[in-house]
This record gives structure tokens, C-alpha cells and sequence, in this order.
């Protein structure tokens, strides 16, 4: 027999080089991308573990700290605060009318619940929180790493981990849960009131609120929590890794925001999802 029919044709090699080649790069890839997302955890473990230890929270330390809080959490209440205005009045009104024109008061409590508590609380809170401060946390490293100090703080010795790193993953899943609250009470209260002068028929303010919080029950309170502190520390983290990532050019530092913001925002929805599954199970 003849050799021709063991050769294949040259456009069907190159084809199979190409695939093979694709196959490869997507093999990189998702190594690189699970050696990424295990390295952020095993990061978050460490904040974790440092934060139990009364022994780094030092004076300079609370005080990187306390600042942190101050810019994340108190100077955001009144944006965050705004913005739970208008959901609650576009969100809660509607639930209150709709289910008073349907005849099903009973399911305003836990669909109010359910949208606001569980879901758009935690969620819009997080985006706010790292498109407002994730973005100056990652610049501000990205900065203090191209000037040199944090080779200073490491030839004072002066643990960079500690004093930079610690307080902001902290404070920035302190903020959270903290903004996440203020914004399912002001969200709540203002679809209230607004439901009240549209003329929503939803009864009394006792059995607004009772129907509300007599709905909550402890997976709810799980979750709020969970959707505030995961999301936050994991921002926290990995807005200080690309801030310290970069190698000192002043160039590479509105890439270290860019990516910090965008990895920040795939976890916060990564973690909401894994939260939510845990919940409804």
C-alpha cells in the first residue's frame, strides 16, 4: 500500500498545531487564574489569623485603622445613603403596590427581604464601596511603592504586612457590613414613607415593620454578614496586592487601580453567588 494514506494534508496539520496551541494557552490560563484565586484566599486567611492577634494592633496600627474606616465607611455614608433613597423608592414602593393590588400583603415582608436584605443591600454597598475606595486603596500603595517608602518601612522594620496591609483589609470589611446596614435601613424607610404619601395601601407603620422584620430569619442574618465581610476583606486584599505588585514605574500605577478594581469586582460577585448558595440550600 502506499504511503499517501498515512499523511495527512497540510491545512488539516496546521489547523490541529492552532487548536493545540489554543488548548495550551487555555490550559495557562486557568492556572494561572486558580493560582491567583488561591493565592487572594490564602492572603485573606493571613489578614484573618494577623487580625486575632492583639499583639499587631499597635497605636500606628489602629490609627492606619481608624483613618481607613473614616474614608471608607463615614465619608461614604452619605452617598451610600442617597443611593438607598432612590432603590428604596423605586424598589420598595413598587413591592408595596403590587402586592396590595394583588391581594398578597403577606408576601411584602419576605419578598422585601429577599430583594433588599439578601441581595441589593450587600451587592450595590460592595460596588460603591470598591469603584469609591478601591481604586484610591490600590492607587495610594501603587504610589508609596514608586516613591520607595515601602522600602523605608521594611529597612525600619517596620512589618509592610502589618502596618499597610492589615488595617485596610479590615477596615474595608468593617465599612461594608457597616454602609450595608445603613443602606437596608435607609432603603426600608424610605420606600415606607414614599409608599405612604403615593398612597400605597400597606396598613399601619407597626405592620409595615412587623411584616419586614418578622420575616428575617438567622440565614438571612448569615447572609448579610457573609456578603459584607467576605466581599469586603477580599477587596481589602486585593486592592494592596496590586498596589504593591507593580515594580516602580509611575505608569503602572492606574493599571494596578484598573486591575484591582476589576479583580475586586469578580470576587465580590464570585463571593455573593457561593453566599447565596449556601443560603437558599
Amino acid at each position: 500500500m502506499s504511503d499517501a494514506i498515512f499523511r495527512l494534508p497540510f491545512r488539516y496539520d496546521l489547523r490541529l498545531t492552532t487548536g493545540m496551541r489554543w488548548l495550551r494557552q487555555l490550559g495557562m490560563n486557568t492556572r494561572a487564574s486558580w493560582r491567583s484565586f488561591f493565592y487572594v484566599l490564602a492572603f485573606a486567611v493571613s489578614v484573618v489569623v494577623a487580625a486575632l492577634r492583639p499583639a499587631h494592633w499597635r497605636s500606628t496600627v489602629r490609627n492606619v485603622l481608624a483613618r481607613q474606616i473614616l474614608f471608607t465607611g463615614y465619608q461614604a455614608t452619605r452617598f451610600i445613603s442617597v443611593v438607598a433613597l432612590l432603590v428604596g423608592i423605586s424598589v420598595v414602593v413598587q413591592v408595596q403596590v403590587w402586592t396590595a393590588a394583588l391581594g398578597q400583603k403577606a408576601l411584602l415582608g419576605p419578598i422585601l427581604v429577599m430583594v433588599i436584605i439578601r441581595e441589593l443591600g450587600p451587592l450595590l454597598t460592595s460596588f460603591i464601596v470598591i469603584a469609591r475606595s478601591g481604586t484610591a486603596m490600590a492607587t495610594e500603595l501603587a504610589s508609596m511603592r514608586v516613591l520607595g517608602e515601602t522600602h523605608v518601612l521594611d529597612g525600619q522594620g517596620i512589618d509592610p504586612f502589618i502596618y499597610l496591609i492589615l488595617p485596610r483589609a479590615v477596615g474595608a470589611a468593617i465599612s461594608v457590613f457597616c454602609l450595608t446596614v445603613i443602606f437596608i435601613g435607609v432603603s426600608i424607610l424610605a420606600g415606607f414613607f414614599s409608599g405612604l404619601l403615593l398612597g400605597a395601601n400597606t396598613g399601619t407603620p407597626w405592620q409595615f415593620f412587623q411584616s419586614v422584620f418578622g420575616a428575617i430569619r438567622p440565614a438571612d442574618v448569615f447572609n448579610v454578614i457573609a456578603k459584607t465581610w467576605l466581599p469586603g476583606l477580599l477587596m481589602g486584599c486585593i486592592c494592596c496586592i496590586e498596589g504593591l505588585s507593580i515594580r516602580g514605574m509611575a505608569t503602572e500605577v492606574p493599571q494596578a487601580a484598573s486591575r484591582a478594581v476589576v479583580k475586586s469586582i469578580m470576587a465580590m460577585f464570585l463571593a455573593s453567588a457561593f453566599v447565596s448558595i449556601l443560603t437558599y440550600l
